[in-house]
């Protein structure tokens, strides 16, 4: 099929393409006998309506339009593939002549991936943080386990800090009640915080019984954020008894038989889980490093529907929730503090997420970096690993949803990741190589 190629722009093509007649014409003799099968015309057999008589019934014209649409497919794929362009996204067609019986002429204009030069890999150098120490974090898994296995008995005794109370919450303005602010029965650790500011002050001090009114703001609902006085009662209070941190302890939140055994293995995962993410780090610094270098021109259209739905995304998010986008900032570890400045930053990781997902891609091409079963199986079983599945539901999953594109895609930008970061040179800030091979597939096989 003939087609030429008319560049638009660094990152938009317009394709010509010719359907010469005797290519269209079985499409042309499908549509008449799908259309014959389902119409029903007195005289004729069922499936056996003359292409004449469905022309005059139909018009000739609907029979071409859904001849050419069945045809448009694989006529496009084959121009692309003669013009050696990367598409970014669906085509715009338009069907720009129509000779019956001699040729069928469309355009499609498409966003595409521009041309650049990818830097020398062996030229990026970054650091990043040491290694944090592990005792902290170690000791604070201990106290976790223990909370969760500590035994509370109820106390006759006015609540103190770490005590276990059960509360009754009403909310309301101006001496009305607000049914959306009102909870019974809430139980609450004292001194926990997180739930309503001024809630540990108000019920320090207060016995079974007693209440006390104080003034705070709406977290979560439709009033979150608005102020209102709070009227909490407490209904119950329990002490808190954690257990001791010996052999018993050991086996019972862990199969360990002794304490030593426990810390030993809390102190090699927590290790291992800031050495990989110190990995991941540096896998992202290098990334970036290398985005740096180069000049990549995006589709407007492109980076424009990629921030609409990253912000579709985020707003559903938080209207799940029940959380305002300020409120949520105020709550998260985010560096932007005000909505405009989060949807900034936003905007502008979108716009480097692109422009790296371009340059992995392009390394994977120039590499040509294969993809075999063991590469998808490897990516099934990291997946299931994280969604606490199973490879056969993720591989049932990524037929369902037509997953498998994507998820093809991410192993050959994996695979070309790895590449570039064994190319790097990446250490901590006290001068130390960092292995930054940690979650990236081997490449080996395709040396």
């Amino acid at each position: 099929m003939p087609s030429t190629l008319e560049q638009l722009g660094r990152s938009r093509a317009k394709l010509t393409v010719e359907i010469p007649w005797n290519d269209l014409k079985p499409h042309l003799d499908k549509a008449y006998r799908e259309i014959a099968a389902q119409v029903t015309i007195p005289g004729f057999r069922k499936g056996k309506v003359p292409a004449l008589v469905i022309d005059q019934r139909f018009g000739r014209g609907a029979v071409l339009q859904e001849a050419i649409n069945s045809a448009l497919p694989s006529a496009y794929e084959a121009a692309v593939t003669e013009s050696a362009i990367i598409p970014l996204g669906e085509p715009d067609v338009e069907v720009t002549r129509l000779e019956d019986g001699d040729v069928v002429e469309f355009t499609a204009e498409v966003d595409i991936r521009p041309d650049f030069e990818v830097p020398d890999f062996k030229g990026v150098a970054v650091s990043v943080d040491p290694l944090p120490e592990t005792e902290t974090e170690v000791v604070q898994r201990i106290e976790l386990l223990r909370s969760r296995f500590a035994t509370t008995t109820e106390v006759e005794r006015a609540a103190a800090d770490g005590d276990v109370v059960t509360i009754d919450l009403l909310g309301s303005r101006d001496g009305e009640p607000l049914p959306d602010a009102t909870a019974q029965g809430v139980s609450y650790r004292v001194g926990a915080g997180g739930m309503i500011d001024g809630l540990d002050e108000a019920v320090t001090g207060l016995a079974a019984g007693e209440s006390v009114e104080f003034s705070s703001t709406l977290v979560g609902g439709p009033l979150e954020g608005e102020p209102a006085d709070i009227t909490v009662t407490v209904t119950k209070v329990s002490e808190q008894e954690l257990p001791a941190v010996d052999d018993e302890f050991a086996q019972l939140v862990s199969e360990f038989d002794t304490v030593e055994e426990m810390r030993s293995d809390l102190t090699s995962s927590v290790a291992e889980l800031a050495r990989l993410e110190q990995s991941a780090k540096g896998r992202d610094k290098v990334l970036e490093a290398l985005v740096d270098q180069v000049e990549i021109e995006l589709p407007e259209r492109l980076l424009t529907g990629e921030i609409e739905a990253r912000k579709e995304q985020i707003n559903e998010q938080l209207k799940r929730a029940g959380l305002s986008l300020e409120r949520y900032l105020e709550q998260a570890d985010e560096e932007a503090k005000t909505p405009e400045e989060f949807w900034a930053e936003l905007e502008a990781s979108t716009e480097r997420g692109l422009k790296a997902q371009l340059l992995l891609d392009k390394v994977a091409d120039e590499s040509e970096l294969a993809i075999d079963q063991a590469d998808l199986s490897e990516l099934l079983v990291r997946k299931a690993a994280q969604a606490g599945t199973s490879p056969e539901q993720e591989a049932q999953h990524m037929m369902e949803h037509n997953h498998t594109g994507a998820w093809m895609q991410e192993i050959r930008r994996n695979k070309a990741l790895a590449l570039i970061v064994a190319e790097a040179t990446v250490t901590d800030t006290d001068g130390n190589a960092v292995d930054v091979t940690g979650g990236v597939p081997d490449t080996a096989s395709d040396e």
